[in-house]
Order: structure tokens, then sequence, then C-alpha cells
């Protein structure tokens, strides 16, 4: 059997205790598929739609807590979209994503019922932030959960920074332990360079890539010397980290 489990303290949660739910709207591939793995990082349900009229469809169907909202879309511009689902749900946070930084521009967004804005290109430590201020004002509050993450028979303790691989304690430099943390937040999930380094080392959207490889082999070496691997690489996509064969 396959053992994975994740628990991460201070979470935004609802008030039931499920997970927030959060929809985005861009017609970038690229973007938006780095805010969905950003934001589901946070713990959050993530829908992502790349034209107005699904995203108004979407906001009907998932009832999203907050709304990442692009302004410039295909079809409807981000201010018909956000009339339409206020229309529906008068109450959801909306952050605009703008390429323009016009005062006009972000005036006319605000006026039109958006609660705040990021111009592009932006930082998605910012992006996170801002959203997770929208989400708190809204009544959004943490969860107490446990800080321990565990895949497969490796685990992570987020406040003591302990690790360890069955009864073996692995010693990490606070790099190691970031990037660790970050796959093991994501079990099963290819994760690009690019996505490694916004959230590992802060990179908008760049930086030097050999930097990863270089630390994904000193974590190899500490991970998965002498047993069997965990950290394995998808040629021209990336890394994933997933419970050893057999577990």
């Amino acid at each position: 059997m396959t053992g994975v489990n994740e628990q991460v303290a201070g979470r935004l949660q609802r008030a039931d205790g499920s997970a927030v739910r959060v929809l985005v709207v861009d017609d970038e591939a690229t973007l938006s598929d780095l805010l969905g793995m950003a934001l589901r990082y946070e713990g959050w349900d993530v829908r992502t739609e790349a034209d107005g009229a699904s995203a108004v469809r979407a906001a009907r169907e998932f009832r999203p807590d907050a709304v990442v909202l692009d302004v410039m879309l295909p079809d409807l511009d981000g201010l018909e979209v956000l009339r339409r689902m206020r229309a529906d749900t008068p109450d959801v946070p909306v952050l605009f994503l703008t390429a323009k930084d016009a005062v006009e521009d972000r005036v006319a967004g605000l006026t039109a019922g958006g609660d705040d804005y990021v111009t592009k290109p932006f930082s998605l430590e910012e992006l996170v932030a801002r959203l997770r201020g929208l989400l708190r004002r809204s009544g959004m509050t943490a969860a107490q959960q446990g800080s321990e993450l565990a895949v497969g028979d490796l685990t992570l303790d987020e406040d003591s920074h302990e690790v360890r691989r069955g009864d073996v304690e692995v010693d990490l430099t606070a790099t190691e332990f970031e990037l660790l943390r970050f796959l093991m937040r994501n079990p099963r999930r290819v994760l690009s360079k690019a996505q490694i380094l916004d959230r590992v080392w802060h990179y908008d959207f760049g930086g030097q890539s050999n930097v990863v490889e270089l630390y994904i082999s000193y974590l190899r070496k500490k991970i998965d010397n002498g047993r069997a691997p965990m950290i394995h690489t998808v040629r021209g996509a990336g890394y994933v980290l997933k419970p050893a064969s057999g577990e």
C-alpha cells in the first residue's frame, strides 16, 4: 500500500474545515499552471479556466471563495466577467491580474468591484500573500493542524525541521529542506524547474535552472542513497517525488 499524508499548520480553511476554493481565470496556460501550483501548495482547492464564459459557468458550479481574474481574456473582458459573477455571488473577493499599469486601468477594476490587483509580471509570493489577505478579510480562518508531512517512509516535520527516511534521520541544509518540503507537499506531481525556482528560490518566472539540478542531486544523495529511489527525473518535464516501489 502507498501511504501519502500531508498536513500543514496555519493553512486557511472554510468555516466547515474544508479546503478554500479558488478560481483562476487566465488564458496564458503556463501562467495559469504556475498559479494553480502555487495555490495548491497552500492547500487550496483550485480550478482554472481560460476564457470569460467558462469562468462565469465555473463560478456558478464551483462556488469559489476567491477569484484570480485576468483583465484581458479572449472573449469577455475581466470587468464583464466580474459583473456576471457578482450577479450570482455578490461577496466573492476578486484579485485582478493586468498587464496594464496605467492608473485609470487600476481604478476601473477597483471601481467595478475588484478587491485588489497585481500587475504582470508579478511575484507568485506577492500574489499568494495578497490572496491570503483577501480570504482572511472574508472570514477564512487558519487551520490548526499537525506539522508533519509524510510520503512513503519519508517524513518531514515543518516545526522542528527534522527529516527521517524510515528510522534514519537525514540532515539537510536550509535550502535542501525547502526543496524537499515543496516536493513532499506535491507528491506524485511533476514539478518543472521553473516552478521549483519560483517556490524555493523565489525567482519570478526565471533564474538558472542548473541550481535546481544541483540541489536535486544533493537531495538524492541524502534521501535515496542506498535505498529505493523516491526522487525521479521526468525527462523534459521536471522532477517528481513518490513512495519507493513496493510501498
